[in-house]
């Protein structure tokens, strides 16, 4: 049908070089991170498959030291 086109997104990471994934550099962390704790999927975020997996290893990480708070279970 019609209606919006399809913009494809691209990886933020690939767009801003001068964004760094790493577990101690929280703002960007938190940025793929919901209200509850969950990691945002990749159809929504953007973010490239390899980069993906490399943002689910650091966010986990800083959930563990406790930089980052922890899954929220309802």
């Amino acid at each position: 049908g019609g209606g919006m086109p399809f913009r494809r997104k691209v990886c933020p990471f690939i767009l801003d070089k001068t964004l760094l994934l790493n577990f101690k550099n929280i703002r960007v962390v938190q940025r793929f991170i919901t209200e509850t704790g969950r990691i945002v999927p990749r159809r929504v975020s953007g973010v490239s498959a390899k980069n993906q997996r490399r943002l689910t290893k650091h966010i986990k990480r800083a959930r563990n030291l406790g930089l980052v708070a922890p899954l929220v279970r309802e």
